[in-house]
């Protein structure tokens, strides 16, 4: 059963959704703009600044990212049952979950940008530390079109599934290219 909302953007014209793929693409280029202006010279680390109970600040990055991609799973799979796409019927909460859920993902990510980009900037020391850097980048940049595709009335409901998952996408690659890294390099800890 789907709602007048979702009927809407069923049916509802595709036209200017070129605005939020260019907002997006704006936004990132300035987050790598100021992370660029920011950046310490290579191979210069600039310590622990927000650690928390941890370690290091690498680990409450890595730590941090794979929370945000715990609970980033999740985003597809109560999408899925909004556009009534599982065998089961969709909770009432569902809606109410996938928003609150995508929040907490963003704002665990807040953290971990903020540092990247006033504490590190964005390096392209390696090709894997330039593809982190770029993705990260990317990420807020698909978050902004995201956004800008929920709240506008008629979007058509393929928009919105392309730009979740490539949301999903960029979150996955950005943690694989440093989390992951680190943690197979230097171990799980905190």
């Amino acid at each position: 059963m789907t709602g007048p909302d979702e009927a809407r953007r069923r049916v509802g014209p595709a036209r200017r959704l070129w605005v939020p793929p260019v907002v997006g693409a704006l936004v990132a280029l300035a987050l790598g703009l100021l992370a660029r202006h920011e950046a310490i010279a290579p191979g210069a680390y600039p310590g622990s600044y927000l650690r928390l109970f941890f370690s290091d600040s690498l680990y409450f990055k890595a730590w941090f990212a794979t929370a945000a991609l715990v609970l980033g799973v999740l985003q597809p799979l109560s999408a899925a049952s909004i556009f009534d796409r599982l065998p089961w019927r969709k909770p009432r909460w569902i809606a109410g979950l996938h928003r609150w859920n995508g929040r907490l993902v963003f704002v665990l990510t807040l953290p971990v940008a903020y540092h990247c980009i006033f504490r590190i900037g964005f390096q392209d020391t390696t090709d894997r530390v330039l593809a982190h850097a770029l993705l990260g980048c990317a990420f807020y940049g698909v978050f902004v079109a995201k956004v800008l595709l929920v709240r506008r009335r008629r979007t058509p409901v393929w928009a919105l599934v392309t730009a979740g998952g490539a949301l999903f996408a960029v979150l996955l690659a950005t943690w694989y290219t440093s989390a992951l890294y680190l943690f197979r390099t230097a171990g799980f800890h905190f």
